[in-house]
């Protein structure tokens, strides 16, 4: 079966998209793991970013890799204009979001993060829906996107109550992480129309891990963090899952409609929490968590639900 039908199937597409955001979600534990283990405080903004310069560019080279075996040297090469997008993706997509994400995470609380990270799913189908004659927004879509949202909602709702206060470096953060991210999704869709999805996914994490690399050691040592066996199969995982998750979601967007695979976005913040409270001790099930679960499930249903078979025409 070839590349483009696995990845238009009207059954593989929701299995392959849910696996994409169940993987980003094992990242939340495997970090706050990394980050304990590795004592790498609140404030140690430089070295979170050297952490994670470290893991895109292990992600890189396994694409990379893996790309070199299946279709040989010569499928690297690359126009000087393409060169440029995906610097500027490698910019986008690795470096800025990553640096938004997470010095906004540290000023502001987890239940408030997982909320205004879904501004950029919102964000993206709205944006779709003006960019893409193919792509509109319609009342079953809509009608999906309010119940995921109720889902991430409600597995916020633990300590049943939200501080609404704003600031710039915590809150506003969070959405120009969320706006990065909308940005580099379309560059993505764009670039992968004439750039395989692995090269897409490989070339932007290599150039942006280098970046980040070089912002972190401006501050820190590259070899401030002090791996163990242990933190360093962490740290493999780490690579291992942003090296599939996102060259399983570029495929995804160069073949189907942006506004309707970002809906699968919903699963990343509900997976978050309930890989969390497996692998984490201080973190457990609660009906809470198991409410929101149906709620993203029924949302991704109603999206499903009778599509219109355009929706699944080779683009």
């Amino acid at each position: 079966m070839r590349e483009r039908d696995i990845f238009t199937n009207k059954y593989s597409v929701p299995l392959l998209a849910i696996l994409a955001c169940l993987l980003w979600g094992t990242a939340f534990p495997s970090l706050k793991i990394s980050y304990e283990v590795l004592k790498i405080g609140k404030e140690d903004y430089f070295l979170k970013l050297l952490f994670a310069s470290y893991r895109f560019f292990i992600a890189a080279i396994l694409l990379l890799t893996y790309q070199a075996l299946r279709r040989g040297r010569k499928s690297f090469k690359l126009k000087a204009v393409d060169f440029k997008f995906l610097l500027f993706l490698g910019l986008l997509q690795t470096t800025l979001q990553y640096f938004f994400f997470y010095n906004g995470l540290a000023n502001t609380t987890g239940a408030k993060a997982s909320i205004l990270g879904t501004t950029g799913t919102f964000l993206t189908v709205i944006l779709a829906h003006f960019i893409y004659q193919d792509d509109k927004l319609n009342l079953q879509k809509a009608i999906g996107l309010l119940v995921g949202l109720l889902g991430v909602i409600v597995v916020n709702l633990k300590e049943g109550s939200f501080d609404f206060s704003f600031a710039l470096l915590g809150e506003g953060f969070l959405i120009a992480s969320a706006v990065v991210a909308t940005i580099a999704s379309i560059i993505a869709k764009s670039l992968t129309r004439r750039i395989e999805p692995m090269l897409v996914t490989a070339y932007q994490m290599l150039l942006g891990s280098v970046t980040l690399f070089l912002i972190s050691i401006t501050k820190v040592k590259p070899l401030s963090l002090g791996f163990t066996p242990s933190t360093f199969l962490l740290l493999i995982y780490l690579a291992m899952i942003s090296a599939v998750g996102f060259a399983l979601w570029y495929t995804l967007i160069k073949y189907n409609h942006l506004g309707y695979i970002t809906i699968y976005k919903f699963v990343i913040p509900v997976s978050g929490v309930f890989f969390s409270s497996l692998l984490l001790a201080e973190e457990s099930l609660n009906l809470n968590l198991l409410f929101s679960l149906l709620l993203v499930s029924i949302g991704i249903i109603i999206i499903n639900y009778r599509k219109s078979r355009r929706i699944y025409r080779k683009i």
